[in-house]
């Protein structure tokens, strides 16, 4: 583990390097020690952001790190630039991947249990409720738009609340993909003007059609669309895994910065595995 800690640090040091981010030359903390703490409290501590402070502490890997309070205000300040971290990685992960397929689809995240809907401090409002077919019940929070590559890898998404159609969720990420790349996805993403609009710019989007749909893919196409689709509810089960039952925060923004962070933590396992 603290292999691994001293992996992730060099790995986002390295990006940040390249990014030319600068910092206060008076910082005992750097950001990119920011980062690794909160992916091993995302990787390892179910997002326990004390207990990675704690362990990072204790091992001597960062005896100089912020208090939780300080570190919880310097995270926070970044926020925007963890996902500008994150679209930055997914652009090279593209750059080098040899695979021209890719992968779309959603999945839900909580924030509390339906009983306890009224009493929510994170989110209120009917725009966060929604009916989780796969499920089979109802959950109140937020959607995870994602396009994965045919590994598994994340390189895009974006979060909307749970009322979003996954239509209007696509819409919302830059789907910069290499040309010629198909994307495979449920019959949820059928929209003939959108795949025309993307395949002005040599992007195929693939999604499954029903039954009574006026543009039907031959049996053959329908298949290979429904191999792919397994490949994405497997990487969304494995981002899960990461997930506490229930992830604590007491802001919105905290709750998705955390979620940002289970999100990099699959990722870079992945990376670091391949």
């Amino acid at each position: 583990m603290v292999t691994k800690t001293v992996a992730i640090y060099v790995f986002f040091d390295d990006i940040l390097k390249s990014m030319n981010h600068k910092e206060p030359e008076s910082r005992k903390t750097t950001d990119a020690e920011i980062i690794t703490v909160v992916l091993i409290a995302a990787g390892y501590f179910g997002g326990n952001i004390e207990t990675a402070l704690c362990f990072v502490r204790s091992t001597g890997l960062m005896p100089a790190i912020l208090g939780k309070s300080r570190f919880n205000r310097r995270l926070h300040n970044i926020e925007e630039f963890l996902s500008q971290l994150f679209f930055r990685t997914g652009e090279a992960i593209k750059d080098i991947n040899l695979q021209t397929t890719y992968c779309i689809d959603s999945f839900p995240v909580a924030v509390c249990h339906n009983i306890r809907i009224a009493n929510s401090r994170i989110v209120k409002g009917e725009d966060y409720r929604r009916y989780c077919a796969s499920k089979r019940s109802y959950f109140y929070g937020f959607k995870v738009h994602m396009i994965v590559t045919s590994n598994g890898i994340p390189v895009e998404f974006t979060f909307t609340t749970g009322k979003v159609h996954d239509m209007d969720g696509i819409k919302q990420l830059p789907v910069n993909l290499p040309e010629g790349s198909e994307v495979p996805a449920d019959s949820t993403y059928t929209d003939y003007l959108f795949e025309e609009m993307l395949a002005d710019n040599n992007i195929h989007l693939k999604a499954a059609r029903k039954s009574n749909s006026g543009k039907p893919h031959n049996p053959c196409r329908e298949y290979l669309i429904s191999i792919h689709r397994k490949r994405i509810e497997t990487a969304f089960s494995d981002i899960a895994k990461y997930m506490p039952k229930k992830i604590h925060a007491v802001t919105q923004n905290g709750f998705l910065i955390k979620l940002i962070m289970f999100i990099w933590a699959y990722t870079f396992d992945k990376l670091y595995n391949v």
